[in-house]
């Protein structure tokens, strides 16, 4: 994710620096960011990014902003935000890239939450325009609002999320859905790819022109409501994850890291769903390029 978001940053034209342990991740950056440039026409930007082994090799006086890409441990993320503090500078926006945990969880105790925001990126962050900017408490909202026009220079679509709730906007909407297409399956209504077909090839097609508060305003607010109203009641409502997930989980199938989760990824078919799979977020791209912000390209 890291690596995606230097993408990010380097196709609006800023110098980036990842500081990553990881030898051979620091050794595959360059490439990593010149094959995800090139076909915006913008190769030659991948040089202003470097990558370092760790955070004292950073030179801190440069920095504006800083995002924390590091696995969701919040302990872990509350330790690199107590180190941040003391290395970057007083102006510095410091963020988060996590995907669940509040910022005012992860900048707990620390004295300069108002420049303190989440920073939530999709993967592949490269290809899915979105992050959201999401307030704490304490966030000063002028500095949010400057850190979506940021965003913005770099080609994404930035979206305000004025409070800090656990999965902040989009993952609220995503795990709304997805509670709903699991318990379908517990209770043998359809199967997995049944569900995945209803999604991809029916409302979900619609997504890629209108949101789901626009496409009620296509379809008529009275139409929604009336069919809301019959719904809802039997929509599920459970707090705990769906039986056939947790035993997917318990299983060991957890997608395709593991080579199994709901449906089995051998190696070879790993690697053509991938290609399959950016092919298709690369030609969406290409649908709604007149709907995104333009980069500069005289940089």
């Amino acid at each position: 994710m890291g690596a995606d978001v230097a993408i990010v940053l380097s196709r609006g034209g800023c110098r980036v620096t990842v500081a990553d342990p990881n030898t051979g991740k620091r050794d595959q950056l360059a490439a990593h960011v010149r094959a995800g440039l090139e076909p915006l026409g913008l190769a030659a930007r991948a040089r202003k990014v470097q990558a370092v082994a760790t955070l004292q090799d950073v030179a801190w006086s440069d920095v504006a902003l800083v995002i924390e890409c590091i696995p969701e441990k919040l302990v872990a993320k509350q330790a690199l935000f107590a180190q941040l503090v003391q290395l970057a500078p007083a102006h510095a926006l410091l963020t988060s890239n996590s995907s669940s945990f509040p910022i005012s969880a992860i900048a707990q105790g620390l004295q300069t939450q108002e420049r303190m925001l989440g920073l939530h990126f999709f993967m592949p962050a490269h290809l899915v325009p979105l992050v959201e900017v999401v307030l704490g408490p304490q966030t000063d909202a002028a500095q949010a609002q400057q850190l979506c026009s940021y965003m913005r220079g770099c080609g994404s679509v930035p979206v305000l999320v004025r409070k800090d709730k656990p999965g902040f906007l989009a993952n609220r909407l995503q795990h709304a859905l997805a509670r709903e297409a699991f318990a379908m399956i517990d209770e043998g209504i359809a199967t997995p790819e049944d569900v995945d077909a209803a999604v991809r090839f029916g409302f979900g097609f619609r997504y890629l022109a209108a949101g789901p508060v626009l496409q009620r305003d296509h379809a008529g607010l009275d139409v929604h409501c009336a069919a809301a109203a019959t719904m809802y009641p039997s929509l599920s409502s459970t707090v705990e994850p769906a039986r056939v997930l947790q035993g997917h989980v318990s299983a060991g199938r957890l997608g395709m890291k593991t080579g199994a989760g709901f449906y089995d990824w051998p190696e070879e078919r790993r690697q053509a769903e991938r290609l399959r799979y950016e092919r298709l977020l690369l030609l969406g791209l290409a649908l709604l390029a007149d709907e995104l912000p333009p980069l500069d390209r005289n940089l």
